[in-house]
């Protein structure tokens, strides 16, 4: 059980980096640290809610 739920876990903050990896790479080497934490934080309720993102995204493509 521990394992399934640790895999579960696994797999949403890696979801989180996905989501937010544009806003990152877009802002890396352009941006100071400061306006890439502020785009990161700004984008990150979003992110969080990636696998609803997901299923809405799997519902209208299907």
């Amino acid at each position: 059980m521990r394992a399934i739920l640790a895999l579960i876990v696994i797999v949403y903050v890696v979801g989180v980096g996905f989501e937010l990896a544009p806003t990152v790479q877009a802002k890396w080497n352009s941006a100071p640290a400061s306006d890439l934490a502020a785009s990161v934080w700004q984008g990150l309720p979003g992110a969080l809610a990636w696998p609803v993102n997901a299923y809405h995204r799997a519902i209208n493509h299907g």
